[in-house]
């Protein structure tokens, strides 16, 4: 495994994370099986990877609640994140920021994960409700009193993370970035180089059609994130796709690595970035996804992947 600094903290994670959305199961991602996170949760510490991120909102807690089980004996081995912010109502999942709501839900997430910190506590989304001065004020008096150690956002644009930065001491932000994805994370790293904060990517495979596992368009649901989230499988999304996972497959052919190595190595090569989650169901998919920081791209194959001039 690699390792890369978490600006100004003195922390060092690991270049891979592991990502639990889909250990949550429900509808986002269909139905999970408990023994088999676990399992990938230890394959992925055994495999040098040293932070995972979690949020209330991956299973409504259940995502939680399985780290919590898998992290017993082995919490000091882990730089812990999860989030704040989504929170479901009777009419559907709302964007909400409101001060007392963030002490509920970290409280919930302390006694889901078993654990009396969190290493890095993250705002989910913008809630245009809030004032943000508001949540950040919270988070700040949170960590003062030792609660949470550091504080992130996800999913800011450049304008409210520099607003962000001016109110409380933000560490990082977590953000989309894949060969199908790439303009908000590169329009946020000017910033992230002035104000000196780590970016962490998600979703570098694109909800696993990265992975180069599928031949044609997918039948999912429309409750699948892989519809509402990651709209890369369907029509000409799914077309444009094709044509990355072409040359992820070419370039994976030629190393004898898995297409994933590929996908996930690419934006581990990105500059600003300073690690890669990747979700696992599988003890196997976990210590795969940790083994991509071994692929090493050759002159060319960046721009390659990209559909630029170059390589193969």
């Amino acid at each position: 495994m690699q390792y890369a600094a978490l600006a100004n903290t003195g922390i060092h994670l690991s270049r891979i994370g592991l990502g639990t959305w889909a250990m949550g199961g429900g509808s986002d991602w269909g139905p999970a099986d408990d023994a088999q996170s676990v399992s990938a949760v230890h394959a992925a510490l055994d495999s040098g990877v040293n932070w995972i991120d979690t949020a209330p909102i991956y299973g409504l807690g259940h995502s939680e609640e399985v780290l919590g089980q898998a992290l017993q004996g082995r919490r000091h081995q882990v730089f812990l994140a999860t989030k704040c912010g989504l929170v479901r109502f009777a009419k559907g999942i709302n964007h909400w920021l409101k001060p007392d709501s963030i002490r509920r839900e970290l409280e919930d997430s302390l006694r889901r994960l078993q654990t009396d910190y969190i290493d890095l506590y993250q705002i989910h989304w913008p809630d245009p409700a809030t004032p943000l001065e508001d949540a950040l004020q919270e988070l700040s008096r949170l960590k003062t009193s030792g609660k949470i150690r550091f504080i992130g956002v996800c999913n800011f644009p450049p304008d409210l993370l520099r607003r962000a930065c001016s109110v409380a001491e933000i560490s990082c932000v977590q953000g989309a970035y894949s060969l199908l994805d790439t303009q908000k994370a590169r329009a946020l790293m000017p910033l992230l180089r002035e104000k000196n904060l780590s970016f962490l990517a998600y979703g570098a495979l694109g909800g696993g059609i990265l992975s180069a596992k599928y031949k044609k368009e997918a039948n999912i649901r429309r409750a699948d994130a892989r519809s509402y989230f990651y709209r890369f499988y369907k029509g000409e999304n799914f077309y444009r796709s094709c044509q990355f996972v072409q040359r992820i497959n070419q370039l994976a052919e030629r190393d004898g690595v898995p297409p994933a190595h590929i996908a996930l190595g690419w934006v581990l090569h990105m500059p600003g970035v300073t690690s890669v989650l990747a979700g696992a169901r599988t003890a196997q998919q976990a210590a795969q996804n940790a083994a991509a920081v071994g692929w090493e791209p050759k002159p060319g194959d960046l721009e390659f992947l990209e559909g630029n001039h170059g390589a193969r």
